[in-house]
């Protein structure tokens, strides 16, 4: 499907959320599907379809994937309707966050039935699942595609029809035990929730947004090609509308060069000498942080349709991803008293949440090998689709060769769906888009 550029970004969105509401009401389907790239709106689009179904009078369940989730849609939904009550369904030794204390119409509770005269009830898949009474006419899945498959049948039986909304580039659900026994099996729980759902129901509607209104111009189409070929979308801006300046002088070093070239262009690539290293490798996590120090201390100031003026981009709008716990560690070393606020973690702590300025370690960076899960096409998804305005990828020289010498070697296995994109691909993709917006450290 492509999108239709001669149609406002706002119109054509609107078309797909008003198509999905309207075959949620029709009563036609068990279930809806909604596709989403990153920063389309999902969360949007699930408290407006979940005032909605309130407002008509249908009592629902919302299914989350982590507490954090669970926190920011009660906040959301009380913001959106304060006339809405609101369940949160949570472990007895759970503590309400601020941003749900924050709501008087919003109760908390360890069993649903102290939650009966909530029209929202709001949970973890992994709380729902030790639900064994009562059954609501909706529910809503978020973040539907990071779910497991065993995860949905536990609650399946809590709810009459569905919507599942999720991003089909990020992450795979993931466990700790071998799962091969499992593999081509049409319910392998290793699948995500959706995947399995439509292998069994292919005739439910699925609706794609078709606009990310995170990421820029920039940045739209190089994500679209390389993480969603079949899905297209493009930004829900224009090139003037965003941009990022620096307001203080900076010593004209290699790291300055990356900052300067990722301010005008939205990309860089801060390439270090080629080399294999420990997965902990310190003179990559030195150079993360020495990236996003130099951001903070060159004053950085955003533009965007939400701030025409201007908004300084402090600590708190800046994010480095990596791969791993060890490398966020040593990163989070490096940065110091003066980037404490500065938010390090993991790709899949990242996903769902959005920055300025992201500084991203390469999972491929001195690697010797290329396996499964550094090549996974999610993980790189996510860590280079989380900024509004710029992206500077920190890696050694060599991937290129490395994939080149690493085909995938994985056994075929019968009836298992193919995934698109690639991982080999897709980091193909991305590489060849920043080989021109490189800056090599000597």
């Amino acid at each position: 499907m492509r999108t239709g550029l001669s149609v406002p970004p706002g119109v054509e969105a609107e078309r797909v959320i008003t198509a999905v509401l309207a075959d949620l009401r029709s009563g036609d389907h068990r279930g809806v599907v909604v596709d989403s790239p990153p920063g389309a709106g999902k969360s949007t689009l699930v408290v407006r379809a979940a005032v909605e179904l309130a407002g008509a009078g249908e009592p629902l369940m919302i299914i989350a994937q982590t507490n954090e989730q669970v926190d920011d849609l009660i906040d959301r939904l009380a913001r959106k309707a304060p006339e809405l009550r609101v369940g949160r369904l949570s472990a007895s030794d759970y503590r309400p966050s601020a941003r749900v204390k924050a709501h008087g119409q919003v109760r908390v509770a360890a069993k649903v039935t102290d939650l009966a005269a909530s029209a929202v009830v709001v949970g973890t898949a992994a709380k729902w699942a030790t639900v064994t009474e009562g059954c609501w006419p909706w529910a809503i899945a978020d973040e539907a595609y990071q779910m497991r498959s065993d995860a949905l049948l536990r609650v399946a039986g809590r709810f009459e029809r569905a919507l599942f909304v999720g991003d089909p580039g990020q992450l795979d659900p993931f466990s700790t035990v071998e799962v091969g026994r499992w593999a081509g099996l049409s319910w392998d729980p290793m699948q995500s929730a959706v995947a399995v759902l439509l292998r069994h129901n292919p005739q439910l509607p699925v609706h794609r947004l078709p606009v990310s209104w995170r990421l820029p111009a920039s940045a739209a189409p190089v994500v679209s090609r390389a993480f969603y070929p079949f899905t297209e979308f493009r930004a829900g801006t224009v090139a003037t509308e965003r941009a990022l300046r620096l307001t203080a002088a900076g010593p004209g070093d290699a790291v300055d060069q990356a900052v300067e070239l990722a301010t005008e262009t939205g990309w860089a690539l801060y390439e270090l000498p080629a080399r294999h290293t420990l997965r902990t490798d310190a003179e990559a996590a030195a150079a993360c942080a020495a990236l996003a120090l130099r951001v903070l201390a060159r004053g950085a100031v955003a533009h965007c349709e939400q701030a025409p003026d201007g908004a300084p981009v402090g600590a708190d709008r800046i994010a480095v991803g990596a791969a791993h716990r060890d490398q966020v560690a040593a990163i989070r070393a490096h940065l110091g008293p003066a980037g404490a606020d500065v938010t390090v973690d993991t790709a899949n702590r990242l996903q769902g949440r959005e920055y300025d300025v992201t500084i991203v370690l390469h999972p491929l960076s001195g690697r010797r090998d290329a396996t499964a899960f550094h090549l996974e096409s999610g993980r790189l998804c996510v860590l280079a689709s989380r900024h509004r305005q710029a992206c500077v990828v920190v890696a050694r020289a060599g991937i290129g060769e490395l994939l080149d010498a690493h085909p995938s070697t994985e056994a075929p296995q019968l009836d298992v769906p193919v995934k698109f994109p690639d991982g080999w691909e897709a980091n193909q993709a991305i590489l060849a888009h920043l080989a021109q917006r490189a800056v090599h450290r000597r």
